[in-house]
């Protein structure tokens, strides 16, 4: 990209006036040769570069280190050095570009590791501005070449060969403590909600185990849980049948397999749609059903659960999932079902159900099989209503968070020139 003239960005601190300079990448940045020649960190300390987490421990992040047999010729990361992975995600074809701003550690030569040049820049800033999907593949685009498996052709000095429009060092400091405060709020926002996560998680398992027991209204225990097996509370059902990709994208909606799958109760509003001819035998669903998901890549992903809470129209299930109809909410309350069959005490008899080596399926005839342990319909409501409230306060941290985001985003557009 050829130098172009200064320019301002829509918004900024009122205390800074001067242009924004179209500066080469180069003048912020150095690429870093320094090697782990030493031997002095090992496999364990091996970085990975996530677009939401940023620069994290491998191990750490993804449960294993990938590293080769030999590290000795891994790049050192060193806080506040500047990183570009080589490797394509969904929302960056052309890699990320993150700040270490955590411990030192190695990273393979898939990553472009880089010094800033302190006198005119501040590692933040660079980092932030790049925070930016667009403003990162607009950056990359030119310059990467991608190779017949999808890889970058490119070295780690042409990396710096565009242009980026930056303003003094004042201001980029300026600018960076504020989006960090911003970030800041977001991560205690994240704590809060795994909190919030891991709070639940421990009551789910001391009530299901009846290690915790709610009281009636007049201060009494309710009578002991009673074990019952699923074939004498419901009955199974098919997703649809006979469909080809021809016939998805339209027509009437079915509950997909990721509805499933991310949560514990159905939301309408996210169905996909597939054609159902009139005379179709095809089984429609009906508020109170539980679904769960026949096949995985992992046993312990195998026949995760969601309940249907509303009263549908006419809305299908997806091929690669069964249905569960209770035959009577006066033994099982489908609220209370929607925490029963995600609770340990219950997934760890349908997770022994997954066979296969490559992919995990299960079968229904099994599944009916299971014997669970259900209180009295009044404390089931009990239990239903204390976990959806612990709900509500995890989807309103939710919801924070991603206003935030919203904002923060919102706010790098306007104050970043391009």
């Amino acid at each position: 990209m050829n130098k172009r003239e200064s320019k301002s960005p829509y918004i900024r601190f009122p205390e800074f006036k001067e242009g924004w300079e179209h500066k080469q990448l180069n003048e912020l940045l150095k690429v870093s040769k320094k090697k782990n020649t030493d031997l002095k960190y090992s496999k364990e300390e091996v970085l990975s570069v996530s677009g939401e987490l940023g620069i994290v421990n491998q191990i750490k992040h993804l449960g294993r280190s990938y590293a080769g047999v030999s590290v000795h010729n891994y790049g050192v990361v060193e806080n506040g050095d500047i990183v570009y992975t080589k490797s394509p995600l969904k929302e960056n074809p052309y890699g990320i570009i993150k700040l270490n701003k955590g411990i030192p550690g190695i990273v393979s030569t898939l990553y472009a590791v880089y010094k800033v040049k302190e006198n005119n820049a501040i590692g933040e800033f660079i980092e932030h501005y790049f925070s930016l999907d667009a403003n990162t593949n607009r950056y990359l685009r030119p310059l990467v070449r991608k190779g017949a498996k999808n890889d970058m052709k490119i070295n780690n000095e042409y990396v710096l060969h565009d242009r980026v429009f930056v303003p003094k060092k004042e201001e980029q400091k300026r600018i960076a403590r504020f989006f960090n405060i911003i970030e800041a709020k977001i991560n205690q926002l994240k704590e809060k909600h795994s909190l919030l996560e891991d709070y639940k998680k421990g009551v789910m398992h001391k009530v299901f185990s009846q290690k915790i027991r709610f009281k009636n209204d007049d201060g009494s225990f309710f009578s002991d849980w009673e074990e019952m097996t699923l074939d004498k509370i419901g009955k199974t059902y098919n997703g649809l049948t006979g469909k080809s990709k021809e016939n998805f994208g339209k027509g009437l909606p079915y509950i997909q397999y990721k509805q499933i799958f991310g949560n514990s109760s159905i939301n309408l509003d996210e169905c996909d749609y597939v054609e159902v001819d009139k005379d179709e035998k095809q089984n429609k669903v009906m508020v109170g059903d539980l679904f769960f998901t026949t096949s995985s890549e992992t046993p312990y992903e195998i026949g995760l659960s969601s309940v249907l809470l509303d009263e549908p129209k006419e809305v299908y299930l997806n091929s690669f999932c069964f249905g569960f109809r209770i035959k009577s909410f006066q033994v099982l309350v489908p609220e209370f079902a929607q925490y029963l069959f995600r609770s340990n005490n219950v997934r760890k008899d349908i997770i022994k159900l997954g066979q296969g080596s490559t992919r995990y399926n299960m079968s229904k005839k099994e599944f009916l099989r299971i014997s669970i342990q259900i209180p009295v319909v009044e404390e089931q409501i009990k239990i239903a209503i204390f976990f959806s409230r612990i709900d509500d306060k995890i989807q309103v941290v939710s919801n924070q968070i991603e206003d935030l985001k919203t904002y923060k985003k919102a706010l790098l557009q306007q104050m970043f020139c391009y």
